[in-house]
């Protein structure tokens, strides 16, 4: 199984996805399944942008989860948005909580900062989390990366309907986007310190 490393920011797990696929094929199949209107519009084939958004939200949680996509979880989320003068653009969305340690100035040492999540970890990248309620104010801050995606980078769909095919394609568009991000990688560690926290 792949793992998590300063050059992964995600990967999509085949293996889990195949273990525990409920018609023995893919588990993410079975999931565009049962989001099979995410696949077409009325019928017609859906273009690259709009099948990279609909892979990538059956891949990851909260439609699949845990999902095919698995983030790194020291990153609040990795998202697709719409972009460009008529939205018709795609870019990967990265949300990174920075600690107070991490900023060129340090902020009032009274604000209460992230706390790390012992329970969401994967060896040297933890998640953060709010911290409890203390009464004191609380500085929390999150850098968020905008990543055009090529359109080179997109899959255009050659079926509507779901079946093996569909999920071939998609597990292309949503690898592609996996790879895309990955390659990014540097700009989130510049960010957090390495993944060090």
């Amino acid at each position: 199984m792949p793992k998590f490393s300063p050059s992964t920011l995600a990967f999509a797990d085949d293996v889990a996805d195949r273990r525990d696929a409920s018609d023995g094929f893919s588990r993410f199949g079975a999931y565009l399944g049962y989001n099979a209107s995410l696949l077409h519009e009325d019928g017609d084939l859906l273009s690259a942008q709009q099948f990279a958004f609909a892979a990538w939200q059956t891949a990851t949680a909260p439609v699949m989860s845990p999902g095919y996509v698995r983030v790194r979880p020291d990153l609040h989320s990795l998202t697709l948005v719409s972009y460009g003068e008529d939205l018709d653009q795609v870019a990967v969305r990265i949300d990174v909580p920075l600690r107070h340690h991490q900023l060129a100035a340090a902020p009032d040492h009274r604000l209460s900062d992230w706390q790390r999540d012992v329970w969401a970890t994967d060896g040297a990248f933890t998640a953060l989390e709010e911290p409890r309620p203390t009464g004191r104010s609380a500085l929390l801050i999150t850098a968020t990366l905008l990543l055009p995606v090529p359109t080179y980078d997109l899959i255009t769909p050659t079926v509507a309907a779901p079946g093996p095919r569909m999920t071939m394609q998609a597990k292309d568009a949503v690898n592609s986007l996996v790879g895309f991000v990955n390659m990014h990688a540097h700009l989130v560690n510049d960010l957090a310190a390495g993944g060090v926290r």
